[in-house]
């Protein structure tokens, strides 16, 4: 019975292609899917932070002045604008020709009056003629030779010569003193004449030139100090609970996402008196390839309490539609799910109600999906809880 053998085999054949075929419309249909990148739904520590602006600031800008007078020269003169400068590097120096004549006048009086001191013996050689006579009168007083009162006048002779002698000597050891001190006053101002930095600083803005004449307590340039504060601002009601001491995660809007510990180190007690806004200062972790300088912003997130949540998830993950709500995938499917947040910060969302651990949850691209569509997913771990950088 050949005829029904190849019609057996003909409908064995359709049925294989019929086969093929669905699959591959199955693998086509699976092909046009979206994929969703999802993470899943952990139980972890959950952080209630509260968030604020932050600008890092100069520590202190301070005018730099001339504790002397006199021309500036061109030597040494390094203030430029712009330019950073170590505490102690020399930026100026005024012309200090009249003073070194001055110290040299200092020292030459100097000299003569300790010659003076060495050399000068007055009186010196007469009071020692009249301890000798002054004995001799005693010895003849003893005798009954000479009267006690002639002896009493010879004695108010030598302690007379005596105070002369020290006087002498005191008002010549007090010149060499005035002498000393007045090099070292004009020694003082020389040094004052070499201008120098205070502190680490960038000079800002320069006001005096090689050649310009410098009177004491000018101003010669405006340094800002390259130590620098970071300010943050938090809003009346959240900063109730913030104390120093407390963790915080800070972002600068040079680096994008990239988050560096910081720490709550003072809290002023007064408010912005424009914004109304409470000012903290942060010690912020930076290293070498994030500097930061005078007049970056950022946003700040500090923790004021901690927990043991039940459900964590990414905060990207949540949306807005009539209240909080995420996208979960079931099965390929997507499902919108309402949800309620407990604890929130800067990359995590403590959820209350709606979710359970291992469940799957959208993180990217919310935009594009809706409730109903099948979906390929792309399981990512959790990043709810990155650490600083």
């Amino acid at each position: 019975m050949p005829a029904p053998n190849r019609r057996s085999r003909l409908i064995l054949k359709l049925a294989v292609a019929a086969g093929i075929v669905a699959v591959a419309a199955i693998a086509v249909v699976r092909s046009l899917r979206p994929i969703a990148i999802v993470e899943p739904v952990v139980s972890s520590e959950a952080v209630d932070a509260r968030p604020g602006s932050l600008t890092v600031i100069a520590e202190y800008p301070e005018e730099l002045k001339s504790e002397s007078s006199g021309r500036l020269l061109d030597k040494d003169f390094k203030l430029k604008p712009g330019a950073e400068v170590n505490k102690g590097d020399v930026l100026g120096r005024l012309d200090p020709g009249d003073l070194m004549l001055q110290i040299e006048k200092d020292q030459n009086d100097l000299d003569a009056a300790k010659a003076v001191q060495e050399l000068d013996h007055t009186g010196e050689l007469d009071l020692e003629g009249l301890h000798a006579q002054l004995e001799n009168y005693r010895r003849l007083n003893k005798m009954g030779s000479f009267s006690g009162a002639e002896l009493a006048g010879q004695e108010r002779a030598v302690k007379s010569m005596e105070q002369k002698v020290e006087l002498g000597r005191r008002e010549r050891l007090h010149t060499i003193a005035t002498d000393e001190n007045q090099l070292k006053v004009d020694e003082r101002k020389l040094e004052k004449m070499t201008i120098t930095s205070p502190f680490d600083a960038v000079i800002s803005i320069v006001y005096k030139h090689p050649g310009d004449l410098v009177g004491q307590g000018d101003p010669l340039a405006e340094l800002i100090t390259r130590s620098t504060v970071v300010e943050g601002r938090i809003s009346e009601e959240d900063f109730a609970k913030v104390r120093v001491g407390n963790e915080a995660t800070v972002t600068f809007i040079p680096y994008g996402s990239w988050f560096f510990a910081g720490k709550v180190n003072q809290i002023l007690p007064t408010a912005d008196p424009t914004t109304q806004r409470r000012r903290v200062y942060l010690d912020v972790s930076v290293d070498a390839d994030h500097p930061i300088g005078p007049g970056i912003n950022g946003e700040v997130l500090i923790t004021v309490d901690r927990h043991q949540a039940k459900a964590v998830i990414p905060r990207r993950a949540l949306f807005s539609d009539g209240g909080d709500a995420v996208w979960v995938v079931r099965a390929g499917k997507v499902e919108e799910r309402k949800v309620k947040r407990g604890f929130v910060w800067a990359t995590g969302v403590e959820i209350t109600e709606g979710l359970s651990p291992g469940e799957q949850v959208i993180v990217d691209e919310l935009e594009k999906f809706s409730a109903g569509e099948l979906v390929d997913v792309k399981v990512m771990p959790s990043d709810a809880h990155p650490k600083a950088k």
